[in-house]
């Protein structure tokens, strides 16, 4: 199981390095195909397939659809197709799915409740709206570097935090939700992300301790931040009653069980990439 984890890790690592260094159009495909893949896994385990024997339901065909529009937006900003703002075309895209999804709604009642319409919604935007951050940062000035910020943040939190979790771990700060979560593991993830990425900057050349100083406070936010969206990816595997979201990744799992931290983790680095380094 570890040999298996450690290879689909090292994968998912090689294509996001491609990615981040070709930018656009590579990344935002990936992202794409990344979002699209979570966004099923979430309607499946929240339940919008109940009604259709497990089988794609039109909720999720037009929820397919804006994920594509979505990203297609996204792509021709970057490569400078629709000018202007780019967040006004990703309102635009949220705008439309969301009545669609209203349209499907009221055409095909009562077939559809409320409740399966509001969790495909939900779904959107805890995917593919939050991981479509990781093009916006790195569409940035000096992106092609700031991007891993996010990666360190989410997947350098999780991994420190275990490391420091098995070493010396003892009080449970979430015993139902997740018994082998420790507070000294949590201090130790939050510690090592800063520590990481103060070193990753360091070694492409940054010296100025104020520039140290705002990237270790971005890194340590971004692993508490990270945390966050574990436990609550495990809170709606909980209440639904399933172990993992998918089996895509070998020895991890689903998307949303490999991303869960990755996806809060992208929207907070980027918002504070713009506030504090000013890109």
């Amino acid at each position: 199981m570890f040999l298996t984890r450690l290879l689909s890790g090292a994968v998912l690592l090689l294509i996001a390095f491609a990615s981040f260094w070709v930018g656009a159009p590579l990344l935002p495909v990936v992202l794409f195909l990344v979002s699209a893949v979570g966004y099923l896994e979430l309607t499946k385990a929240l339940g919008v397939r109940e009604k259709t024997n497990g089988k794609l339901c039109a909720l999720e065909i037009v929820g397919l659809v804006a994920v594509a529009v979505y990203y297609a937006l996204l792509l021709f900003c970057d490569m400078e197709i629709l000018k202007g703002d780019k967040f006004f075309y990703c309102l635009l895209g949220i705008a439309l799915m969301f009545l669609a999804e209203l349209f499907v709604y009221v055409i095909r009642f009562p077939k559809y409740e409320a409740e399966p319409v509001i969790a495909s919604v939900f779904a959107f935007l805890y995917a593919p709206v939050m991981l479509s951050f990781i093009d916006m940062t790195r569409m940035h000035s000096d992106g092609k570097r700031l991007v891993w910020l996010i990666l360190i943040s989410s997947w350098g939190c999780d991994t420190c935090a275990y490391c420091v979790g098995k070493l010396i771990g003892k009080k449970k700060i979430f015993p139902v939700l997740s018994p082998k979560k420790s507070l000294e593991g949590c201090i130790g993830g939050v510690l090592g992300a800063a520590l990481i990425g103060v070193i990753y900057v360091a070694c492409l050349g940054t010296r100025e301790p104020k520039t140290l100083c705002l990237i270790a406070v971005i890194c340590a936010f971004g692993g508490a931040v990270s945390m966050l969206g574990d436990l609550a990816a495990s809170a709606i595997k909980r209440n639904k009653g399933i172990k993992d979201y998918g089996k895509l990744i070998p020895g991890h799992g689903g998307i949303m069980d490999r991303f869960d931290s990755v996806i809060v983790t992208a929207p907070l680095t980027y918002f504070m990439v713009v506030l504090l380094l000013g890109m």
